[in-house]
């Protein structure tokens, strides 16, 4: 397996940003990682916004019952933002595939040639 095809599959599949760390692309692969965890972490953030209000009611009352209908009822106001995140993820995932696709450098010369 060559080394373009491991990188696909490393940024593809387990984290966008170590394909291009793979490569020896270490700016580009810390910033695709950086740009993953902050995206993960305000998605992290915007669930717990919306389940704020279950979560109080819940801490508040002690033996008050929480459905997943309310928690559903209590989310729906954070889909807009949701959506927004996964599509943001979505697109830093689509360049760091497009970016090691589009690479030419990824076979290092072979100094024994």
């Amino acid at each position: 397996m060559n080394r373009k095809l491991k990188a696909l599959l490393l940024s593809a599949f387990v984290l966008p940003g170590l394909g291009q760390l793979y490569l020896g692309r270490k700016g580009r692969g810390a910033a695709l990682i950086m740009a993953v965890n902050l995206i993960l972490l305000f998605g992290l953030f915007v669930v717990l916004r919306g389940l704020s209000p279950v979560i109080a009611a819940k801490i508040a009352g002690g033996a008050v019952t929480i459905t997943a209908a309310d928690s559903a009822v209590a989310l729906q106001g954070a889909s807009g933002a949701g959506r927004g995140v996964l599509a943001a993820f979505f697109l830093v995932w689509a360049y760091a595939v497009a970016d090691i696709l589009k690479s030419r450098d990824a076979e290092p010369p072979n100094p024994e040639a």
